[in-house]
């Protein structure tokens, strides 16, 4: 199994807009082809709680309470339980689900979703958990970086955001070069 992809779809759900069925069929790759089809108006409505639960996982990590994230995770494995069974066609199509034969689509891709996510907090850390550093974008991610230091969910906002300090302290500079009064101003007399 990859835990990995499992954990990205974590993090594809807790990014995910999520206002209607639509924006749901949206979540799954073409690979999940059947879960779009299947998905239904019940299934929104646990997706928007799960997301919001794990986003809280995405920051408790960032704030680097761990406790909290674990005792989050392990809530949802118990909800949406992993069931691993083997499935295919043919001997060249095995492959595994994570959950039973039958369960809906929210069972089955929240808790592959769930285990991935605890698997890799269990591998790497809830530090690895990120939350976007662009206070405009919000988005979460995994850290996969050499030495635990990304700030941001994709090189787009780390940009941006360096690009927005950049102006907005070059601003500052010039608002006090225009502030500063010369020598010559400070010394006349106040009238």
């Amino acid at each position: 199994m990859n835990f990995d992809a499992y954990a990205r779809t974590g993090v594809d759900l807790v990014n995910a807009r999520l206002d209607d069925l639509d924006d749901l069929r949206a979540l799954f790759p073409d690979e999940s082809g059947w879960m779009r089809d299947e998905v239904a108006e019940r299934d929104l409505t646990i997706f928007r709680r799960a997301q919001k639960r794990l986003r809280d996982v995405f920051e408790y990590g960032t704030s680097g309470r761990d406790g909290e994230a674990v005792a989050e995770l392990n809530a949802m494995l118990e909800a949406f339980p992993v069931q691993p069974r083997i499935s295919g066609h043919d001997s060249s199509d095995w492959h595994m689900h994570v959950t039973s034969r039958g369960a809906s689509v929210s069972s089955e891709y929240l808790a592959g979703a769930v285990w991935g996510l605890s698997v890799w907090l269990c591998e790497y850390g809830s530090a690895r958990f990120g939350v976007c550093a662009d206070e405009r974008c919000g988005n979460v991610y995994l850290d996969t970086s050499s030495n635990c230091c990304r700030r941001f969910c994709s090189e787009r906002c780390a940009t941006r955001s360096h690009v927005a300090a950049h102006r907005a302290r070059k601003r500052a500079a010039v608002g006090e070069q225009v502030s500063v009064p010369t020598q010559a101003e400070s010394l006349s007399p106040v009238s």
